[in-house]
């Protein structure tokens, strides 16, 4: 299910994009980017509509994937 980032919190999408960055761990590209940089792409990614918030009811977790991923099975609320 597609959760509309733009209705939560401010401090709980960054929450969320956090947990997201430090789950996916090392970082091994030519240089090292800082969380904050990390946390900063990622929320402009969601705001040119790249990415979407999604929850797995059938794995409990929230996740930000590609807009292009999403398949059939994930559905907009």
């Amino acid at each position: 299910m597609i959760i509309p980032w733009q209705e939560l919190d401010t401090e709980t999408l960054n929450n969320i994009i956090e947990a997201v960055i430090l789950r996916e761990g090392t970082d091994y590209g030519e240089r090292e980017l800082s969380l904050e940089t990390k946390v900063e792409q990622l929320h402009s990614r969601l705001k040119a509509g790249e990415a979407v918030l999604v929850y797995s009811e059938l794995h409990e977790t929230v996740d930000i994937v590609d807009k292009g991923s999403v398949t059939g099975d994930i559905s907009e609320s």
